[in-house]
């Protein structure tokens, strides 16, 4: 659901209490994602699960939760999901990357990250996160998230310009 928000600079998207949750891992951590998965199976079995391709299949495999899947991040997986935020298809990443290996998508895992911060979605990138926002009393509940109005900003940032 998108309302405005009190400011027009604003949108607001009700999460549902039921969330649809990214899961995501680069090779290094694929192992730390699937035993977080096991250990919070009960928690992530309430929502909806989607992830990359080789992290949704092992955390299928290992879990037996239904994991929605998309391509290989390197593949476009990392857009796919990205997209999906934009569409307001996902409200909440667990993004287990691994910050001593360089990638060769580096610029779509920094395109994503950018993506889930202008749609204001929680995103984890790490264990203690993702423990401490699966246990947040935030996860059964509806949410509003306030997101910027960036048709608003671009238009006063052309006029700003043309005022010059």
């Amino acid at each position: 659901m998108i309302n405005k928000g009190i400011d027009i600079n604003e949108e607001i998207i009700e999460m549902e209490a039921t969330k649809n949750i990214a899961l995501i891992a680069h090779d290094n951590v694929k192992d730390d994602i699937i035993r977080w998965a096991i250990a919070n199976k009960e928690e992530l079995s309430k929502h909806n699960l989607c992830g990359t391709g080789t992290t949704a299949s092992l955390i299928q495999k290992n879990t037996g939760l239904n994991v929605k899947k998309y391509k290989s991040g390197p593949l476009g997986g990392d857009q796919q999901i990205g997209a999906r935020i934009a569409e307001g298809e996902i409200d909440f990443m667990i993004f287990f990357w691994d910050p001593l290996e360089a990638q060769p998508h580096d610029p779509d895992v920094k395109a994503l990250l950018r993506i889930a911060v202008l749609y204001d979605i929680p995103v984890a990138n790490n264990r203690a996160t993702a423990d401490f926002l699966l246990s947040s009393p935030l996860m059964g509940t509806k949410y509003k998230r306030h997101i910027i109005n960036l048709e608003y900003s671009a238009q006063k940032r052309i006029e700003k310009f043309n005022n010059k």
